[in-house]
C-alpha cells in the first residue's frame, strides 16, 4: 500500500514539472506556422502532454544565439519562401501575401459636384435637388445637392434650408450648407413616408435662410415645387429658380404685404397690413383694406381698415387681432379684399383684388406656405409678400 501511494505521488510530481525548451531540441524551419517545440524526454514520455505558446510568449534568454551567417541564411530562405505564396497556407500572418492597409485613392476619387450638375446659364439664384418615389416602400426621397448665384451680401453668412412636404408636415426638416461663398453645397437626402395615393396630391416646400455671424436669420427666397406629374424621371437633377422678396415685379392686379402672428398661449390671431403696391385704382376715392376670418363658410369677424391716399402704393399699418382657438387653425382661413369706397353709399365698394392665407382646403403655394410658417413659429410674426387675384 506505501509502495502504491508512492508511485502514484511520483507520477502526480512527474506531470507537474515543467522542462525549459533545451538548446538540443529538434530545428524548425523559420517560414513555418507556429510549432510546439518540445524536449527530447517528451516524445518519450507517454504521461506528459506536448504543448507550445505562440513565439512572442517565449522568452528570448531561451533562444541559441546565432551568429551573423546563419541570420543571413534564414533571410534568404524568407525571400524565397515569399516568392511561393502556397506554401503557408497554415501561417498566421497574411500581411506578406496581402498588402492590408493600402488603398488606391483614384479608384474613389470622385470629380467636383459642380461639374457632374454644372447650372444652367443666367444669373438668377438657383436650387438644384433630385427627388425620387420608391413605390415598394412608399417613401419620397429628396436629395439637397447646391444652391447657386447667392447674392453677395449672404456670401459669408451660413446657408440653412428648410424643406416640408406639404400640407402635412409641422416641423420644417433643416439641412446646412457645407461651406460659404456664392454657390454652397449641400449633399443631404431626406426620406418622407408617404402613400402612393397622396404622394401626387403633395407639394415640396424649400425655404433658404442665411444666418449672420450675430444669429440673425435672413429669408434668402424658396421653392415650392408641386409633385404632381413630376416623379416621372426617378432620381433627375432638377433646377428651380428661388423666389426672393426682393422682386419688385408686381402682379397684373398688385401685390400686398401681410403679417401673420399666432399666440397659442392666448389663442390670438395678429395679422398686420403694412402697405401695397402696384394697384389698378379705379377712382380717386382713396383704397382700404378689409380682413375677414372664416371658418369653413361662415364668417367668424371681419374689419376695415381706415381709407388710405388714392396712390398706386399706398400705406396703410392696419392691426388688427383675432380670437382663434388651435383646434380651429386647420379649418380657418384668413380673406383680404382691397377696395375703393364708391361716392354712392348704397352702392358696394369696388374690388382691386382678393388675397386668401389659409391651411390646405382653402391656399396653395405662397399663400399656404405662409399660414404654415406661422403655426410652425408661435408668437413670432412671419412677413411675406403675395399677389392679388381676381374675385371669383
Amino acid at each position: 500500500m506505501v509502495y502504491y501511494l508512492w508511485r502514484r505521488k511520483k507520477k502526480k510530481k512527474g506531470r507537474s514539472q515543467y522542462e525549459e525548451l533545451l538548446s538540443s531540441a529538434p530545428s524548425v524551419p523559420a517560414c513555418t506556422a507556429p510549432v510546439i517545440l518540445v524536449s527530447k524526454e517528451s516524445w518519450t514520455r507517454q504521461s506528459e502532454i506536448p504543448f507550445t505558446l505562440p513565439p512572442r510568449f517565449t522568452s528570448q534568454n531561451h533562444a541559441d544565439p546565432k551568429n551573423e551567417e546563419e541570420k543571413e541564411d534564414e533571410e534568404e530562405e524568407m525571400k524565397i519562401e515569399t516568392q511561393r505564396p502556397l506554401a503557408h497556407r497554415g501561417s498566421l500572418s497574411v500581411r506578406m501575401w496581402y498588402p492590408v492597409g493600402t488603398v488606391l485613392a483614384g479608384l474613389y476619387s470622385s470629380p467636383p459636384l459642380n461639374e457632374v450638375v454644372a447650372p444652367p446659364p443666367g444669373m438668377a439664384t438657383r436650387l438644384c435637388f433630385s427627388v425620387e418615389y420608391r413605390h415598394s416602400t412608399e417613401q419620397l426621397m429628396v436629395s439637397l445637392l447646391r444652391l447657386v448665384n447667392l447674392p453677395p451680401r449672404f456670401h459669408g453668412n451660413v446657408t440653412l434650408v428648410e424643406i416640408r412636404l406639404l400640407p402635412d408636415d409641422r416641423r420644417p426638416r433643416q439641412a446646412k450648407a457645407r461651406g460659404t461663398g456664392p454657390d454652397p453645397e449641400f449633399n443631404d437626402c431626406f426620406v418622407f413616408q408617404v402613400s402612393g395615393v397622396c404622394v401626387h396630391q403633395s407639394t415640396l416646400s424649400v425655404c433658404v435662410l442665411s444666418v449672420g455671424q450675430e444669429g440673425k436669420r435672413h429669408a434668402v427666397g424658396r421653392v415650392l415645387f408641386p409633385l404632381e406629374g413630376e416623379l416621372a424621371g426617378a432620381g433627375r437633377v432638377i433646377w428651380r429658380d428661388l423666389e426672393t422678396e426682393d422682386d419688385t415685379q408686381c402682379s397684373e392686379l398688385g401685390d400686398v404685404q401681410i403679417s401673420l402672428s399666432y399666440s397659442p398661449s392666448l389663442q390670438r390671431l395678429s395679422v398686420v397690413v403694412p402697405r401695397a403696391r402696384g394697384l389698378q385704382l379705379l377712382t380717386d376715392a382713396g383704397v382700404c383694406v378689409q380682413v375677414s376670418l372664416q371658418i369653413h363658410t361662415q364668417v367668424v369677424k371681419m374689419k376695415r381698415s381706415c381709407v388710405a391716399n388714392s396712390e398706386n402704393d399706398p400705406c396703410f399699418d392696419h392691426r388688427t387681432t383675432f380670437k382663434l382657438r388651435s383646434q380651429h387653425l386647420d379649418e380657418a382661413c384668413l380673406r383680404f379684399e382691397l377696395q375703393q369706397p364708391n361716392p354712392v353709399r348704397s352702392e358696394p365698394p369696388a374690388l382691386l383684388g382678393v388675397l386668401v392665407l389659409g391651411p390646405f382646403m382653402y391656399a396653395k403655394g405662397p399663400q399656404l406656405q405662409h399660414w404654415m410658417d406661422m403655426v410652425n413659429t408661435p408668437q413670432e410674426p412671419v412677413q411675406l409678400w403675395h399677389k392679388l387675384r381676381r374675385a371669383t
